[in-house]
């Protein structure tokens, strides 16, 4: 497909590492089939995430280099507070080492045992600092979500009226905060809408309840707005952003995505009194409020990268690399999340291996088969990342969808990289028949996706007869 040349020239390049398929066999069976435990230099085309993974600039380097190291009141941090204020209009700063610091700041401040947070969708480690403090993470995805192969051009908002049938009705006073994710990454990466927003932030004044939004790519939801939503045309992606934030109490900020930087986020508040509760245990957890355990040089690369990451020419290159990852893998046969959205292509996995059950992970099976067929490392969004089984592995619940995430790094691929990962779906759609399961031999209690090791098994089941499985050696 044609499209938008990438609006940026190549200044450094990097070997990709290429391993033989018995190299790769090999690999998974010493990782226990767990992709996050592979060597980078295992992997050729990685797509495990796009947090921490981009390229920097050349102004971003530039930046870097002029940066100043002191321990407090460094120049470094009133640049980039100075970013993060225009950008969000937020009075109060807080720099943290990456996103889920300033969850766990911020829920710990805030939330606790007996309340609930309400969300579009909380992500993992978002859910995780939840019930960490004792809290309830409490999804409410609007129901246009659960057709994976509608377009509605705003299935990652969420459900209006749960919110409200929640804020009118007797848990009203357990809320602690409701929190927008923008874009909706457990939803498959989709936008959330303006008006969306808009009311639900009316909803929360109207029943004094903070409305924070977890901005990680928070640029990517402005351009697809732009895109999207009619009342919106015309408007750049910094006034649709500014806009969202001006709508908020406050926000969590990974830098590792819109930030396009490695390491570094912030807490943004609104109000003096919470910034004054949230500080200490930021000093004692991550750093003097004017470092918040960033070095200065990172601090300044993201100043630049939170107004680089909003450039409507990156913005359209990025829109177009995933739209075309989308139609290689719509050719070779495996339905996506639909529409796609900027930062991932999520795959149906659950359709494509339907002879695997949801407890036998469908997702963590094609997953794995990707780095097989092609050295290629992503992530598995089903039922080993939201499902429970009973001691003897039969389930207990499993994920409304089993979803493989392909994340694609800022500023890292072209598209021949990409061209790569659709040639390699399309041989494994050829027969998907060779795809097998796997069962869970040592799991953690909370975040379980991350440590987990697993064992293939041999999958056969029809309508006439039972599940017959046995561990492939």
């Amino acid at each position: 497909m044609t499209g938008p040349m990438e609006p940026y020239r190549i200044k450094a390049v990097e070997p990709l590492p290429h391993t033989t398929r018995p190299q790769r066999e090999t690999a998974l069976r010493r990782v226990h089939y767990n992709l996050f435990d592979l060597r980078a230099d295992e992997v050729t085309i990685d797509l495990l995430t796009d947090s921490g993974t981009g390229a920097l600039s050349a102004g971003q380097l530039a930046a870097a280099m002029a940066a100043d190291e002191s321990y407090a009141g460094s120049g470094s941090f009133h640049r980039f507070r100075d970013a993060a204020r225009e950008l969000t209009s937020y009075p109060h700063i807080l720099p943290v080492h990456q996103g889920r610091a300033a969850e766990r700041v911020l829920f710990s401040t805030l939330v606790g045992p007996g309340k609930i947070t309400l969300s579009n969708t909380h992500f993992d480690t978002t859910r995780a600092n939840v019930e960490l403090t004792g809290g309830q993470a409490r999804d409410l995805p609007c129901p246009q979500s659960r057709d994976l192969d509608g377009t509605a051009p705003f299935k990652g908002d969420i459900d209006l009226a749960a919110l409200r049938t929640v804020l009118d009705g007797p848990e009203a006073s357990r809320v602690a905060l409701v929190l927008m994710t923008i874009t909706n990454n457990g939803c498959g990466g989709q936008p959330v809408s303006m008006a969306n927003l808009t009311e639900t932030a009316a909803v929360c004044r109207r029943h004094g309840v903070p409305l924070f939004l977890d901005a990680a790519r928070f640029a990517e939801n402005a351009w697809l707005v732009t895109r999207r939503e009619a009342a919106y045309r015309g408007r750049t992606p910094r006034q649709v952003a500014q806009e969202a934030f001006r709508l908020a109490d406050g926000c969590l900020l990974s830098g590792k995505k819109d930030g396009i930087v490695h390491i570094g986020g912030f807490l943004g508040l609104r109000d003096s009194a919470l910034a004054r509760q949230c500080e200490p245990l930021l000093i004692a957890t991550e750093g003097f409020p004017t470092y918040g355990g960033l070095a200065g040089r990172d601090m300044d690369m993201m100043a630049v990268g939170l107004s680089e990451v909003l450039d409507p020419a990156y913005l359209a290159s990025r829109e177009h690399a995933a739209a075309h990852l989308a139609a290689r893998a719509r050719a070779a046969g495996v339905g996506i999340v639909e529409p796609p959205g900027l930062h991932a292509i999520y795959l149906n996995a659950g359709r494509l291996l339907a002879h695997i059950p949801a407890h036998r992970f469908p997702g963590q099976a094609l997953a794995c088969r990707l780095y097989l067929e092609g050295g290629i490392r992503s992530v598995e969004l089903g039922s080993l990342y939201l499902g429970r089984e009973d001691e003897h592995g039969e389930p207990i619940s499993s994920a409304p969808h089993e979803l493989v995430r392909l994340a694609l790094p800022r500023r890292v691929y072209t598209r021949g990289h990409l061209d790569h990962v659709g040639d390699v779906l399309a041989r494994i759609a050829a027969d998907p028949g060779k795809v097998h399961g796997y069962r869970i031999t040592e799991q953690a209690p909370v975040l379980r996706h991350f440590r987990v090791r697993l064992e293939p098994v041999e999958t056969c089941s029809n309508a006439s007869s039972e599940e017959r499985e046995h561990e492939l050696r």
